[in-house]
């Protein structure tokens, strides 16, 4: 069980999740909640690196057969506490404003909705399995977050980057929507009235 509970795939999730205060950091360096350029490209690195472990933990554990419950518990939710986390900063500093924080709204109440969905089947002892579009649903929500982090500072070098942060966030809330559409459906049909 111990050996399980450290393996690599293992350790790049709980990696993950250690990531989330550090980006978090990376806005409050000067003791308020202000990012200067060099913590957003920081936040940025940070956040990437969180990213790119989500695809090697799954494929890891499966490659070398070392699926676990505890990795099967732990990785949707270091994905959701960095999605989640990225995205209440960026309402916060005022990235994220306007007609915009709808589509953060959409893609947190999902995540929240589905997780609560997904408990209550468990305890069914139903599994509802990760589609492909839900997989596809985090990766563009993880590159939406990436422009929106680099954000200000992107813009001083590329214009525009975090409009198209703002583009890929709406692209992402619509996804989500869908696949969140489709678990509902999926568990309803095990959910007595």
């Amino acid at each position: 069980m111990a050996s399980q509970a450290l393996s690599l795939p293992n350790i790049l999730t709980y990696a993950r999740i250690a990531c989330v205060p550090l980006v978090v950091l990376c806005f409050f360096l000067e003791g308020r909640l202000s990012s200067p350029d060099y913590a957003r490209w920081w936040a940025l690195a940070i956040f990437v690196a969180a990213s790119i472990t989500d695809f090697f933990d799954g494929y890891l554990a499966r490659a070398w057969q070392q699926t676990s419950t505890i990795g099967r518990m732990l990785d949707p939710i270091a994905d959701k506490l960095l999605v989640a986390a990225a995205l209440l900063l960026l309402a916060a500093d005022g990235t994220i404003a306007g007609w915009s924080l709808w589509a953060a709204i959409v893609i947190l109440c999902r995540e929240i909705l589905v997780s609560g969905l997904r408990e209550y089947l468990a305890e069914l002892k139903v599994s509802v399995p990760v589609t492909r579009l839900a997989k596809w649903k985090t990766t563009m929500q993880m590159i939406a977050i990436g422009f929106l982090l680099a954000g200000p500072a992107a813009d001083k070098i590329v214009s525009f980057t975090t409009e198209t942060g703002i583009g890929l966030l709406w692209i992402s809330a619509i996804i989500t929507l869908y696949t969140g559409y489709d678990y509902f459906r999926a568990g309803l049909r095990h959910i007595d009235v």
